[in-house]
């Protein structure tokens, strides 16, 4: 199916690895022009540049500054913005609980999963009413509705996060802005399985190995599985399409049926 996505320019953030990198290379190869934002250029997103019609930017998000930068290194290049994907993010589970949680910890995931997106957005907009009419693709979580005390500060941001692009999309949906919102559950990327993700951190400080705390995870799904990175793409590369030109204001969840409420 062709998705009419060619010739178009996309800004995507978090697009060093994960489900950054694949929603870029799924850009790519429908024919999108993509500044890919990214905190450190990995030899992945390089390989990608090599190809063409790709400007990776190192920047970090979490500065003031950073959001609009990109931004403007993709409007300079490629003369526009048409599609934006808001994807970087992080997480660092709360192992010792609520009281352990310093202001400095809120402080760096608010930035990291909703600051980061607000400034991006406010950023990149301007551009797409320019061009009448655009997406914006957020990459939230299912721990917006889904609130668990092992990530309770990050739950919260993305809460923030889908709440803010809900509202965004009542007021830019009639000068044809869509602005939708995917949720996965747990997904095979660094977030998850690093040294330093989730599984990782949770066998540390309860006993046992990351692969079995990975592997509990994912029983809780029906499917019995993670999420790969490239299906969370497929879907984000859908909402950004004309394909989907009156979906707008919604959140689509990718979970392998982990959340058993309607």
């Amino acid at each position: 199916m062709d998705l009419l996505l060619s010739g178009r320019t996309a800004v995507v953030t978090g697009a060093s690895r994960g489900i950054g990198l694949a929603v870029t290379r799924g850009l790519l190869d429908a024919g999108v022009r993509v500044a890919a934002g990214a905190r450190e250029i990995t030899a992945e997103l390089a390989a990608l540049a090599e190809g063409g019609n790709l400007l990776p930017v190192e920047v970090d998000l979490t500065e003031r500054d950073g959001p609009s930068r990109l931004v403007e290194s993709a409007v300079t290049a490629f003369g526009g913005v048409d599609i934006l994907v808001n994807n970087v993010g992080g997480v660092r589970p709360r192992v010792d609980g609520f009281l352990a949680v310093t202001d400095d910890d809120w402080t760096w995931t608010l930035s990291v999963n909703f600051l980061a997106a607000v400034r991006t957005t406010r950023a990149a907009l301007p551009h797409l009413l320019q061009n009448d009419g655009g997406s914006i693709v957020t990459v939230s979580s299912v721990n917006a509705f889904l609130p668990d005390p092992l990530v309770i500060d990050y739950g919260a941001a993305k809460a923030a996060l889908s709440n803010f692009c809900k509202a965004l999309s009542k007021q830019v949906g009639p000068q044809r802005v869509r602005v939708n919102t995917v949720s996965p559950g747990p997904v095979t990327t660094a977030l998850w399985l690093a040294d330093e993700g989730v599984a990782a951190t949770v066998a540390r400080a309860a006993g046992g190995t990351a692969a079995d705390i990975a592997e509990r995870a994912a029983a809780d799904a029906p499917t019995g599985r993670f999420t790969r990175p490239e299906e969370v793409a497929d879907l984000v590369l859908f909402l950004a399409s004309g394909r989907a030109a009156n979906i707008t204001g919604a959140d689509f969840v990718i979970d392998g049926g982990l959340v058993s409420t309607l």
